[in-house]
């Protein structure tokens, strides 16, 4: 599985949106992007990219589009 499919799974199985939904999703955009499914989504990305997000960072994650950005910083590709 692709990074890319990796991350759009990590939005979809936390937070039960539709795929297509993502390009625009961001923070408390949903019911299920609140403080507790944001900090799932972290530790779900975090596993599967072996990764551990500095604070700041975290708290920047803030739609579909800038984690892409920030999991660039860690050596991520995100392509697509």
């Amino acid at each position: 599985m692709s990074n890319l499919s990796q991350y759009k799974s990590a939005f979809v199985d936390t937070f039960r949106v539709p795929e297509g939904d993502l390009a625009t999703l961001a923070y408390q955009s949903v019911e299920t992007w609140d403080s507790l499914g944001h900090m799932q989504l972290m530790t779900e990305l975090e596993e599967k990219f072996d990764v551990e997000l500095d604070i700041d960072d975290i708290v920047e994650f803030s739609s579909f589009v800038k984690g892409k950005e920030i999991l660039g910083k860690y050596g991520v590709a995100l392509d697509g």
